[in-house]
């Protein structure tokens, strides 16, 4: 009998949050409310008339900057982050992992070990892999993260492999990681409207974000964030390998900027699949916050919306519009550390 209560109740509450049962709940019809675009027409014109007469200066801490191109708009977001990277001892994983040796694969490594090769450096005795091992150990040290990452990416036998570029982080600054992501007018060939990057200073993440007030600004936001970067930058992207860095790199080819973006390149929508998949109902960015970091944005504007609210705020010098997009990045970025962080414990 109590199973049966339960089972029934069990139902009536799943169907409570189909917005087409009988008596859909609150939750249901919010949701529902919020896939309609009459809601997001109607959020724009609240925008508009709560921020009327406002600049960005007035609601964040914005300033103007300099760059090579004309000035920009910064605006910037500190958080104090529990964000820590404990050392792995990764370069001694590195010694143990002998399927890093050209032409040794997972049963070749087996049988080597079985026989006593437990490191790359004893393999300096094995008469067939001797030379292949001096010369790995001669040049591992001068090898830079960025090569070190590649090398591990070469070496995909199996998901603790792959996880392996997760733990060799500990071998960079974690100053090194730049949290990033941009919102645009479109998917391809239109401008960016906004460039966001976090970095981690000491007990605190600090967002910078390169607002378009204009289109005749989109080099001066490029170039602003690529000041930001160096040989040892570390990108931290959700989808940026896909996009991001490819969508700036076109962006920097039509202004003219000569860039290299070709930086070693964390993107953690492969991992959270891999890692959390199972958990949860999607690996998207904002269900990721939910589901295993509590956190539930309030009033966000979804990507496809995006272009319409910039072009209104452009066309009637009002903020209202793109508060919420800049909002939307800040969270992203700055959710990347966070994401990057529980995903290093995970694998360790």
């Amino acid at each position: 009998m109590t199973q049966d209560y339960d089972f029934e109740n069990y139902l009536q509450k799943a169907l409570s949050n189909s917005i087409s049962s009988s008596n859909p709940s609150e939750e249901a019809k919010d949701r529902a409310r919020k896939l309609s675009s009459s809601y997001y027409g109607d959020l724009k014109e609240k925008l508009l008339t709560e921020y009327e007469g406002k600049s960005l200066k007035d609601v964040m801490d914005c300033r103007e900057c300099s760059t090579s191109y004309g000035d920009v708009l910064k605006i910037t977001k500190t958080e104090r982050t529990d964000f820590s990277i404990e050392d792995n001892n990764f370069r001694n994983q590195i010694n143990h992992n002998l399927k890093l040796l050209p032409k040794i694969g997972p049963k070749t490594e087996q049988n080597l070990k079985n026989l006593g090769f437990e490191t790359i450096e004893s393999l300096m005795n094995h008469d067939m892999y001797c030379d292949l091992a001096a010369k790995f150990l001669d040049r591992i040290d001068g090898l830079s993260y960025c090569e070190i990452m590649d090398l591990l990416d070469t070496n995909r036998y199996t998901r603790e492999c792959r996880y392996n570029i997760l733990k060799s982080i500990s071998m960079t600054d974690v100053e090194n990681f730049k949290f990033m992501d941009i919102e645009t007018k479109g998917l391809s060939n239109v401008p960016i409207i906004l460039i966001g990057v976090a970095e981690i200073k000491g007990d605190k993440i600090i967002a910078s974000q390169y607002f378009l007030r204009d289109y005749a600004e989109e080099a001066s936001i490029i170039d602003a964030y690529l000041a930001h970067l160096d040989e040892d930058s570390v990108h931290v992207t959700f989808n940026g390998k896909t996009f991001d860095v490819p969508f700036i790199k076109n962006r920097c080819r039509y202004n003219r900027i000569d860039a290299d973006l070709d930086l070693a390149h964390l993107d953690l929508m492969y991992f959270a699949k891999s890692l959390w998949g199972e958990q949860l109902p999607n690996c998207q960015l904002q269900t990721i916050e939910r589901e295993m970091f509590g956190i539930e944005r309030e009033g966000d504007v979804p990507g496809q919306y995006i272009p319409g609210y910039w072009d209104t705020y452009l066309q009637k010098d009002n903020i209202g519009p793109v508060v919420p997009i800049i909002e939307h990045n800040a969270q992203d970025i700055i959710s990347l550390a966070s994401f990057l962080d529980k995903m290093y414990r995970d694998v360790n």
